[in-house]
């Protein structure tokens, strides 16, 4: 993964986001990380109803199939 100081990064900020590479690139101060840049994936349309026969509800989802009674 590439590595960048974060003074190099403000100057280059805006080239740097139409190139970044899929692997990313670590932004450092002082040599230490501090953040890590990746290009943005949609990949929430891939999920939904991915699990469908993976999962199974076996009782009411609703509750805690704890009782409760409250006293007044």
């Amino acid at each position: 993964m590439r590595r960048m100081a974060a003074a190099k990064f403000k100057e280059q900020c805006l080239a740097l986001l139409d190139s970044v590479d899929p692997e990313g690139m670590v932004i450092t101060k002082h040599g230490r990380p501090v953040a890590r840049l990746v290009p943005f994936q949609q990949l929430t349309a891939d999920l939904i109803g991915s699990r469908k026969s993976k999962i199974r509800i076996r009782k009411d989802i609703l509750t805690t199939g704890l009782e409760w009674h409250a006293e007044s």
